[in-house]
Protein backbone atom coordinates (compact mmCIF):
# COMPACT_ATOMS: atom_id res chain seq x y z
CA UNK A 1 0.00 0.00 0.00
CA UNK A 2 1.30 3.45 -0.81
CA UNK A 3 0.34 6.45 0.71
CA UNK A 4 -0.36 9.39 -1.50
CA UNK A 5 -0.01 12.96 -0.29
CA UNK A 6 -0.61 15.36 -3.47
CA UNK A 7 -2.70 15.65 -6.73
CA UNK A 8 0.43 15.23 -8.27
CA UNK A 9 1.02 12.24 -6.88
CA UNK A 10 -2.17 10.31 -7.19
CA UNK A 11 -2.17 11.18 -10.84
CA UNK A 12 1.03 9.91 -11.32
CA UNK A 13 0.21 7.03 -9.18
CA UNK A 14 -2.44 6.32 -11.41
CA UNK A 15 -1.69 6.86 -14.99
CA UNK A 16 0.46 3.53 -15.28
CA UNK A 17 -2.98 1.70 -14.26
CA UNK A 18 -5.08 3.60 -16.83
CA UNK A 19 -2.52 2.87 -19.42
CA UNK A 20 -3.25 -0.97 -18.75
CA UNK A 21 -7.05 -0.65 -18.55
CA UNK A 22 -7.21 -0.86 -14.78
CA UNK A 23 -10.47 0.18 -13.60
CA UNK A 24 -10.45 2.24 -10.49
CA UNK A 25 -12.54 2.35 -7.43
CA UNK A 26 -12.26 5.49 -4.76
CA UNK A 27 -13.65 4.80 -1.21
CA UNK A 28 -13.94 8.50 0.34
CA UNK A 29 -13.72 8.84 4.27
CA UNK A 30 -12.74 11.12 6.44
CA UNK A 31 -11.18 8.61 8.81
CA UNK A 32 -11.93 6.84 12.04
CA UNK A 33 -12.75 3.38 10.15
CA UNK A 34 -15.22 0.80 11.45
CA UNK A 35 -16.28 -2.27 9.85
CA UNK A 36 -18.55 0.18 7.73
CA UNK A 37 -16.07 1.57 5.76
CA UNK A 38 -13.99 -1.73 5.24
CA UNK A 39 -17.15 -3.00 4.05
CA UNK A 40 -17.14 -0.13 1.30
CA UNK A 41 -13.06 -1.08 0.55
CA UNK A 42 -14.33 -5.26 0.36
CA UNK A 43 -17.09 -4.17 -1.97
CA UNK A 44 -14.23 -1.67 -4.02
CA UNK A 45 -11.88 -4.71 -4.06
CA UNK A 46 -14.54 -6.77 -5.94
CA UNK A 47 -15.38 -4.69 -8.56
CA UNK A 48 -12.44 -2.51 -9.07
CA UNK A 49 -8.74 -3.38 -10.33
CA UNK A 50 -7.29 -0.68 -7.80
CA UNK A 51 -8.85 0.60 -4.90
CA UNK A 52 -7.56 4.27 -3.36
CA UNK A 53 -9.37 5.15 -0.54
CA UNK A 54 -9.23 8.55 0.86
CA UNK A 55 -8.93 10.24 4.40
CA UNK A 56 -9.96 13.75 4.77
CA UNK A 57 -11.51 15.07 7.48
CA UNK A 58 -13.02 17.82 5.28
CA UNK A 59 -13.84 21.26 7.37
CA UNK A 60 -16.25 23.04 5.01
CA UNK A 61 -18.60 20.46 5.78
CA UNK A 62 -18.75 21.03 9.60
CA UNK A 63 -21.51 23.88 10.34
CA UNK A 64 -20.38 23.16 14.03
CA UNK A 65 -17.06 23.99 15.12
CA UNK A 66 -17.46 21.67 17.90
CA UNK A 67 -17.94 18.68 15.97
CA UNK A 68 -15.35 19.18 13.96
CA UNK A 69 -13.52 19.58 16.45
CA UNK A 70 -13.68 16.37 18.35
CA UNK A 71 -14.49 14.54 14.99
CA UNK A 72 -11.94 11.29 15.92
CA UNK A 73 -8.65 11.02 13.97
CA UNK A 74 -7.33 7.34 14.64
CA UNK A 75 -4.71 7.87 11.84
CA UNK A 76 -2.34 5.03 12.79
CA UNK A 77 -4.99 2.73 13.47
CA UNK A 78 -6.59 3.84 9.92
CA UNK A 79 -3.91 2.90 7.75
CA UNK A 80 -3.17 -0.41 9.13
CA UNK A 81 -6.39 -1.66 9.09
CA UNK A 82 -6.58 -0.36 5.74
CA UNK A 83 -3.22 -2.18 4.37
CA UNK A 84 -4.28 -5.20 5.88
CA UNK A 85 -7.62 -5.65 3.60
CA UNK A 86 -5.24 -4.84 0.52
CA UNK A 87 -5.97 -0.99 -0.31
CA UNK A 88 -3.62 -0.07 -2.66
CA UNK A 89 -3.38 3.28 -2.47
CA UNK A 90 -4.37 6.22 0.32
CA UNK A 91 -5.38 9.50 -0.15
CA UNK A 92 -3.87 11.53 2.59
CA UNK A 93 -3.69 15.59 1.94
CA UNK A 94 -3.77 18.40 4.10
CA UNK A 95 -5.93 20.73 4.27
CA UNK A 96 -3.73 22.97 2.28
CA UNK A 97 -3.81 20.88 -0.54
CA UNK A 98 -7.66 20.83 -0.94
CA UNK A 99 -8.15 24.26 -0.20
CA UNK A 100 -5.60 26.53 -1.43
CA UNK A 101 -7.58 29.15 -0.62
CA UNK A 102 -11.10 29.68 0.41
CA UNK A 103 -13.76 28.43 -1.76
CA UNK A 104 -15.81 30.81 -3.47
CA UNK A 105 -18.29 28.36 -5.66
CA UNK A 106 -21.59 27.31 -3.95
CA UNK A 107 -23.78 24.19 -4.66
CA UNK A 108 -27.58 24.20 -4.63
CA UNK A 109 -28.81 21.00 -4.64
CA UNK A 110 -32.73 21.97 -4.39
CA UNK A 111 -34.54 20.04 -2.52
CA UNK A 112 -32.08 17.22 -2.24
CA UNK A 113 -30.06 19.94 0.58
CA UNK A 114 -33.07 21.64 2.15
CA UNK A 115 -34.56 18.92 3.45
CA UNK A 116 -33.99 16.02 6.71
CA UNK A 117 -30.08 17.12 7.16
CA UNK A 118 -30.13 20.05 5.36
CA UNK A 119 -32.82 21.53 8.22
CA UNK A 120 -30.44 20.97 10.80
CA UNK A 121 -26.58 21.36 9.12
CA UNK A 122 -26.59 24.73 6.83
CA UNK A 123 -24.29 24.18 3.79
CA UNK A 124 -23.22 20.98 5.23
CA UNK A 125 -24.37 19.72 1.66
CA UNK A 126 -22.33 22.36 0.18
CA UNK A 127 -19.05 21.19 1.58
CA UNK A 128 -19.85 17.17 0.99
CA UNK A 129 -20.50 18.54 -3.15
CA UNK A 130 -16.89 20.52 -2.93
CA UNK A 131 -15.13 18.11 -1.90
CA UNK A 132 -16.72 14.87 -3.25
CA UNK A 133 -15.98 16.85 -7.06
CA UNK A 134 -12.28 17.34 -5.63
CA UNK A 135 -11.97 13.84 -5.25
CA UNK A 136 -13.80 12.94 -8.79
CA UNK A 137 -11.39 15.50 -10.34
CA UNK A 138 -8.03 14.34 -9.05
CA UNK A 139 -9.22 10.28 -8.69
CA UNK A 140 -10.83 9.89 -11.96
CA UNK A 141 -12.57 7.06 -10.43
CA UNK A 142 -14.20 4.48 -12.58
CA UNK A 143 -16.28 3.90 -9.49
CA UNK A 144 -17.07 5.74 -6.24
CA UNK A 145 -18.61 3.68 -3.28
CA UNK A 146 -20.40 5.00 -0.06
CA UNK A 147 -22.94 3.73 2.66
CA UNK A 148 -26.57 3.74 2.59
CA UNK A 149 -26.41 4.85 5.91
CA UNK A 150 -26.07 8.35 4.57
CA UNK A 151 -28.82 8.44 2.76
CA UNK A 152 -29.54 11.72 1.40
CA UNK A 153 -25.36 12.26 0.64
CA UNK A 154 -25.99 9.28 -1.84
CA UNK A 155 -28.55 11.12 -3.39
CA UNK A 156 -26.54 14.41 -3.44
CA UNK A 157 -23.87 12.50 -4.77
CA UNK A 158 -26.33 10.73 -7.46
CA UNK A 159 -27.44 14.09 -8.24
CA UNK A 160 -24.10 15.73 -8.15
CA UNK A 161 -22.83 13.02 -10.69
CA UNK A 162 -25.55 13.32 -13.12
CA UNK A 163 -25.55 17.32 -13.54
CA UNK A 164 -21.55 17.56 -13.69
CA UNK A 165 -21.58 14.38 -16.11
CA UNK A 166 -18.42 12.51 -13.92
CA UNK A 167 -17.79 9.77 -15.54
CA UNK A 168 -17.72 7.64 -12.42
CA UNK A 169 -20.47 4.64 -11.11
CA UNK A 170 -21.79 5.51 -7.53
CA UNK A 171 -21.86 2.15 -5.78
CA UNK A 172 -24.15 2.22 -2.32
CA UNK A 173 -23.13 -0.07 -0.02
CA UNK A 174 -25.97 -1.49 2.76
CA UNK A 175 -25.37 -0.09 6.26
CA UNK A 176 -23.20 -2.23 8.42
CA UNK A 177 -24.91 -2.57 12.09
CA UNK A 178 -23.49 -3.83 15.34
CA UNK A 179 -24.96 -7.09 16.51
CA UNK A 180 -27.37 -4.84 18.64
CA UNK A 181 -28.64 -3.09 15.44
CA UNK A 182 -27.09 0.34 16.09
CA UNK A 183 -25.64 1.71 12.85
CA UNK A 184 -21.58 1.76 12.84
CA UNK A 185 -20.58 5.08 12.57
CA UNK A 186 -17.58 7.10 13.00
CA UNK A 187 -19.16 9.18 15.89
CA UNK A 188 -20.22 5.95 17.91
CA UNK A 189 -16.64 5.99 20.02
CA UNK A 190 -18.11 8.98 21.39
CA UNK A 191 -20.79 7.53 23.39
CA UNK A 192 -20.83 6.58 27.41
CA UNK A 193 -21.65 3.58 28.50
CA UNK A 194 -25.23 4.78 29.09
CA UNK A 195 -25.96 6.68 26.10
CA UNK A 196 -24.52 3.70 24.18
CA UNK A 197 -27.76 2.06 25.50
CA UNK A 198 -29.52 5.05 25.21
CA UNK A 199 -28.91 4.86 21.15
CA UNK A 200 -30.17 1.67 20.27
CA UNK A 201 -33.35 3.74 20.73
CA UNK A 202 -32.62 4.55 16.48
CA UNK A 203 -32.80 1.63 15.26
CA UNK A 204 -35.64 0.11 17.55
CA UNK A 205 -37.50 3.07 16.36
CA UNK A 206 -37.26 2.62 12.44
CA UNK A 207 -37.97 -1.46 13.20
CA UNK A 208 -41.08 -0.49 14.74
CA UNK A 209 -41.83 1.89 12.08
CA UNK A 210 -41.32 -0.40 9.42
CA UNK A 211 -43.18 -3.31 11.30
CA UNK A 212 -45.99 -0.99 11.57
CA UNK A 213 -46.82 0.76 8.25
CA UNK A 214 -46.05 -2.93 6.58
CA UNK A 215 -49.68 -4.07 8.71
CA UNK A 216 -51.52 -0.97 7.97
CA UNK A 217 -51.18 1.23 10.38
CA UNK A 218 -51.34 4.95 9.95
CA UNK A 219 -47.81 6.83 9.43
CA UNK A 220 -49.08 9.35 12.17
CA UNK A 221 -49.93 7.00 14.66
CA UNK A 222 -46.35 5.47 14.07
CA UNK A 223 -44.39 9.08 14.22
CA UNK A 224 -46.73 9.63 17.41
CA UNK A 225 -45.53 6.41 19.04
CA UNK A 226 -42.04 6.82 18.20
CA UNK A 227 -42.27 10.43 19.38
CA UNK A 228 -43.44 9.22 22.53
CA UNK A 229 -40.38 6.85 23.28
CA UNK A 230 -38.13 9.30 22.84
CA UNK A 231 -39.67 11.86 25.45
CA UNK A 232 -39.23 9.65 27.87
CA UNK A 233 -35.30 8.99 27.35
CA UNK A 234 -33.69 11.99 28.66
CA UNK A 235 -30.64 10.95 27.21
CA UNK A 236 -31.93 11.71 23.72
CA UNK A 237 -33.24 14.55 21.65
CA UNK A 238 -34.81 13.55 18.46
CA UNK A 239 -34.06 16.05 15.59
CA UNK A 240 -36.45 14.54 13.05
CA UNK A 241 -38.15 11.32 12.15
CA UNK A 242 -40.04 11.29 8.53
CA UNK A 243 -41.01 8.71 6.09
CA UNK A 244 -39.53 9.37 2.41
CA UNK A 245 -39.48 8.47 -1.06
CA UNK A 246 -35.74 7.14 -1.21
CA UNK A 247 -34.69 8.60 -4.31
CA UNK A 248 -36.43 11.56 -4.22
CA UNK A 249 -36.45 11.82 -0.43
CA UNK A 250 -39.71 13.62 -1.02
CA UNK A 251 -41.59 13.97 2.47
CA UNK A 252 -45.15 11.48 3.07
CA UNK A 253 -47.85 12.13 4.93
CA UNK A 254 -49.18 8.33 4.56
CA UNK A 255 -47.99 4.96 3.54
CA UNK A 256 -50.35 2.45 2.12
CA UNK A 257 -48.68 -1.35 1.66
CA UNK A 258 -51.62 -1.83 -0.44
CA UNK A 259 -51.06 0.65 -2.77
CA UNK A 260 -47.38 1.00 -3.09
CA UNK A 261 -46.10 2.02 -6.36
CA UNK A 262 -43.26 -0.74 -7.43
CA UNK A 263 -41.53 1.98 -9.37
CA UNK A 264 -40.31 3.53 -6.01
CA UNK A 265 -38.15 2.54 -3.29
CA UNK A 266 -39.56 3.86 0.59
CA UNK A 267 -37.64 4.78 3.49
CA UNK A 268 -37.97 6.22 7.18
CA UNK A 269 -35.18 8.63 8.06
CA UNK A 270 -33.81 9.89 11.43
CA UNK A 271 -31.63 11.87 13.36
CA UNK A 272 -31.19 12.46 16.99
CA UNK A 273 -28.61 13.49 19.76
CA UNK A 274 -27.33 11.06 22.11
CA UNK A 275 -26.20 13.17 25.16
CA UNK A 276 -23.97 15.81 22.99
CA UNK A 277 -23.48 12.84 20.07
CA UNK A 278 -25.44 13.32 17.20
CA UNK A 279 -26.55 10.31 15.38
CA UNK A 280 -28.11 9.26 12.19
CA UNK A 281 -29.73 6.39 10.32
CA UNK A 282 -32.30 5.26 8.12
CA UNK A 283 -34.27 2.17 7.31
CA UNK A 284 -35.96 0.65 4.11
CA UNK A 285 -39.44 -0.13 4.53
CA UNK A 286 -40.02 -1.20 0.76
Amino acid sequence: MKILHTKEEVKSALLAHRKENNSIGLVPTMGALHDGHISLVKHARSHADITITSIFVNPIQFNNPSDLEHYPRTLEKDLELLENKGVDYVFLPEIEEMYQEETLLKFDFGYLENTLEGEFRPSHFNGVGIVVSKLFHIVQPDYAYFGQKDLQQVAIIKRLVKDLSFDVKVEVVPTIREKDGLAMSSRNVRLGEEERKAALLLFNSLNLAKDELLKGISWLEVKEKVLSKFDQEPLAKLEYFELVETDSLKKLNSFNPRELDDTKKYSVCMASFIGEVRLIDNLPIY
